[in-house]
């Protein structure tokens, strides 16, 4: 297998350059950048690389792999500042797609706009009669048409239904779900293979699926998992347990990493599901929505546990983040402080958390799996964060620099497509948090993006290769990635033979 040797690197943070060689996989050496000409005889391939810098491969700890590769080329709403762009944009969608495919969209936001989104008869006559889905930008309700509704009949009366404008919760899901369930299974393998090759292209080489019944279904995660895609894959399935017999099968069932991910304790602060211990500032008497009780909480972590897999839950508000922490530490009692901790169960999104449920979780070894392009959007005094709690309120939310002063674990991901995937956009964005407080340095906000979604997922790493690791890293000319390798396999970038 040949030797590699690239030269004139330089690391994050650090001056002067240096070289890193491979073979087989792994990584040989690394050293200053004049310690590497005596270790380049015939034979050896020798990148010269005058500044690139390098990086050990990002990882996004929270992905939904087919939605987003849908919108690769699919109807992006995110531009959309107004129902009638909507529509115009569903129109012209309708009359190019053959007439039984659903119309898939992303991304309304209807907090930008001087109306209301809407309503379900001009999507319909906008649509000519098609299906039509179009997820809000966090993914926690969606604008339907009836074709659609007509496929998901269970929808009509559950809850989150309504029969004229967007959906949420209950009615959400049977709704996405039949939307999912219309695409055959090439064009869900071609979406996947698609939102891979973008992965790769950002310098990402592992991902982290988070599947369950109530986002895609067991198909679409097989078809991911095996995939062969040189990214990683590691997939979730979020459906609670209440034995370890139980989570032993379900996991084997999938072929899931862990029992966690979107397992929903609660919704979303954008559609005003998320679980509130005091109402909505723009939704009075409104306070969520709360889809687990505290004891199918509590049964699922113990299974777990007791089981050594990995368990974890959706929480955004603060009531479904206590409910979490309580129930974490009722697994603890009904096990072990140290087989909670070895488990290394994480939570999604943990928005609204404050110092002593910080120092809780940090006790129990438990993940922060958390999005930064989520303050960047929503946050500071007038972002959508203030208009639902009011501005003091939503001061404390994602609270980075907490939880990594508290020693929680933190693993950064995008909840694409809710927010993109772009880490370096991640980076900067927990580094400028709208509350400055909040914020983490660059090397934490990179350690949080590589080695912390590692850690995730039950392994370990570092935030730039070292020697006797995996031949593993990411080339960066600005932000612009030039290379991803993982285990010596070229995913992205120059070449495309292995390198050993």
């Amino acid at each position: 297998m040949a030797r590699t040797l690239l030269t004139g690197l330089r690391l994050p943070g650090r001056s002067g350059p240096v070289a890193l060689e491979t073979e087989g996989g792994r990584v040989t050496w690394t050293g200053a950048a004049e310690e590497a000409r005596g270790r380049a005889p015939d034979g050896v391939r020798v990148d010269e690389l005058d500044g690139v810098l390098l990086t050990s491969p990002f990882v996004d700890a929270h992905v939904h792999a087919t939605a987003s590769g849908l919108l690769l080329d699919g109807l992006d709403l995110t531009r959309c500042a107004t129902a009638a762009e909507v529509l115009a944009a569903v129109a012209e969608a309708a009359g190019a797609a053959p007439p039984a495919a659903v119309v898939w969209g992303h991304g309304w936001e209807e907090d930008r706009w001087s109306g209301p989104p809407p309503w379900r008869a001009e999507l319909d006559r906008a649509a000519g009669g098609r299906a039509v889905y179009l997820s809000r930008i966090d993914i926690h309700s969606a604008l339907v048409s009836t074709a659609l509704v007509d496929r998901a009949p269970g929808a009509v009366g559950a809850s989150g239904w309504s029969p004229t404008g967007p959906v949420s919760a209950d009615a959400h899901h049977h709704l996405r779900r039949a939307a999912l369930a219309a695409l055959d299974p090439a064009q869900r393998r071609s979406a996947q293979a698609a939102f891979l090759d973008h992965a790769a292209a950002r310098g990402v080489a592992e991902v982290h699926e988070c599947a369950g019944p109530e986002i895609s279904g067991r198909d679409d995660l097989a078809d991911l998992l095996g995939s062969g895609h040189g990214v990683r894959v590691v997939g979730y399935w979020g459906e609670a347990v209440d034995t370890p017999e139980a989570a032993r099968a379900l996991r084997a069932e999938t072929g899931a990493h862990g029992l966690a991910g979107d397992l929903f304790v609660d919704g979303s602060l954008g559609s005003r599901t998320a679980a509130l211990h005091t109402p909505y500032l723009d939704a009075p008497g409104c306070t969520g929505n709360r889809y687990l009780d505290p004891g199918t909480l509590a049964a699922h972590l113990t299974a777990c546990t007791r089981a050594g897999i990995q368990a974890g839950f959706h929480v955004i508000g603060e009531a479904a983040v206590e409910a979490a922490v309580a129930a974490l530490e009722e697994a603890a009692r009904g096990t072990s402080p140290a087989e909670v901790r070895a488990a290394r169960h994480r939570l999604e999104h943990l928005e609204m958390v404050d110092a002593g449920q910080a120092a809780r979780l940090a006790a129990l070894g438990v993940v922060a799996s958390v999005q930064p392009l989520f303050d960047a959007a929503w946050g500071g005094p007038d972002g959508m964060y203030a208009a639902r709690l009011g501005a003091e309120r939503a001061r404390g939310m994602n609270p980075f620099r907490a939880l990594d002063e508290a020693g929680v674990v933190l693993a950064f991901g995008s909840d694409s497509p809710v927010t993109p995937l772009d880490p370096w956009a991640a980076v900067r964005a927990a580094t400028a948090h709208r509350t400055p407080s909040s914020s983490v340095d660059e090397a934490t906000a990179l350690a949080a993006h590589t080695a912390g979604g590692r850690h995730a997922a039950g392994g370990s790493g570092t935030p730039v290769p070292v020697t006797g690791g995996p031949a593993s890293y990411a080339l960066w000319d600005g932000s612009r990635c030039l290379r991803t390798v993982r285990g010596g396999r070229i995913l992205h970038g120059t070449g495309t033979e292995p390198e050993e």
